[in-house]
């Protein structure tokens, strides 16, 4: 083989198994106490009525399961999926709708549930989106919140917490589809 000369290899990683253990940074007791915290937080900016959340699929789906049972009173719930991640682990910037909502949020309280707000730009589209659809209101709750990393200012109402920019999976956040199941937050 000449200097030249190059081999290219390809590795599809969504198929690579990983068995690292992440290290722990927000405990399974850590996460629901903050979450039922939170779970009243909203509810006490918004007293009455229905709370209709939007999870952010797929990372976001335990956080919404565990918010909306601590949260007191009637909600309803809907689902949308957004990639801009794909099998790695920093973001594109290239944000795209893969799954749109079932049903309408015109002069609804809504909540949009996302797992982690990294470079704002997901949020930022959904919020741009969800806002001209006409909701009563229009509020965002995340689990993780990474400021260093914004690439854009975005509103975020009710943060689970600020971490620094580690790659973190569990709790349904994931790398290449593993990890989803790990109950804690932890750091790869």
């Amino acid at each position: 083989m000449m200097s030249n000369d190059f081999i290219y290899v390809y590795v599809n990683v969504s198929r690579v198994t990983t068995t690292a253990t992440p290290t722990v940074l927000i405990g399974q007791d850590e996460l629901t106490a903050r979450i039922a915290a939170l779970a009243q937080e909203i509810r006490s900016d918004l007293p009455s009525g229905q709370l209709h959340f939007i999870c952010v699929l797929k990372g976001a789906f335990l956080f919404l399961g565990d918010l909306i049972r601590a949260t007191e009173g009637p909600v309803s719930i809907d689902f949308m999926a957004c990639s801009s991640y794909g099998a790695a682990t920093s973001s594109s910037g290239e944000v795209r709708l893969t799954k749109d909502l079932d049903a309408s949020i015109e002069g609804r309280d809504v909540i949009i549930v996302e797992d982690i707000v990294d470079t704002g730009l997901t949020l930022h589209y959904l919020q741009e989106i969800l806002q001209a659809r006409g909701p009563r209101t229009l509020r965002t709750a995340c689990l993780l919140s990474k400021p260093s990393r914004r690439k854009i200012d975005v509103k975020v109402d009710y943060i689970g917490f600020t971490i620094e920019d580690k790659f973190v999976v569990g709790y349904g956040l994931d790398y290449a589809e593993q990890y989803r199941n790990v109950p804690y937050i932890g750091i790869l």
